[in-house]
């Protein structure tokens, strides 16, 4: 049985009552953040970072 609007929208109701609108806005903001980040590594070459990875391992080896 699948729940109808009227319960649907109680539990939303409940949700913004407990956390309030700014802490469920900062929150998605949060989420959309990660997942721009996520998409972001996995659009980067594997071999840009690998050459980065070895630019960063010199350094260390200078040190």
């Amino acid at each position: 049985m699948a729940p109808s609007f009227w319960q649907i929208a109680v539990v939303v109701a409940l949700v913004v009552l407990l956390f309030g609108r700014g802490k469920i806005s900062s929150l998605m903001g949060d989420v959309a953040k990660g997942i721009k980040s996520f998409k972001k590594g996995l659009s980067d070459d594997p071999e840009n970072n690998k050459s980065i990875s070895d630019n960063d391992n010199n350094k260390k080896s200078e040190s």
